[in-house]
């Protein structure tokens, strides 16, 4: 846990932009020390309007299990954000979401 969803316009590059939201999700030290517990995917479009002028855009969401405060969230979509500013040099929306998954009903299985 979490799972971290990155939907960003498609003149980025993909796969930084999954491994540095891993970075930020570790850095955040909310998840296990190695990292080995958060997922992230990514997924492009071409085709996006972001208000009334085109710029590149990211959106991350991360799905985490309910317990965490906010201000445990806060932290973790600041470090994220931190990490992906690292890596943009042009015009660009980024946002940030933190989404409780209910324990009681979320079910997983390995196989």
């Amino acid at each position: 846990m979490p799972h971290c969803i990155v939907e960003y316009s498609a003149n980025l590059n993909g796969q930084a932009l999954v491994d540095l939201v891993h970075q930020g999700a570790l850095a955040s030290e909310l998840f296990q020390a190695q990292g080995s517990d958060i997922k992230v995917r990514a997924i492009p479009y071409s085709e996006f309007k972001t208000g009334s002028v085109d710029i590149s855009f990211i959106h991350v969401t991360m799905r985490i299990l309910s317990g965490r405060n906010d201000e445990q969230k806060t932290m973790l979509t600041q470090r994220v954000l931190m990490q992906l500013q690292t890596l943009i040099k042009v015009d660009c929306s980024l946002s940030v979401e933190v989404v409780d998954i209910d324990r009681e009903t979320y079910s997983k299985v390995v196989v």
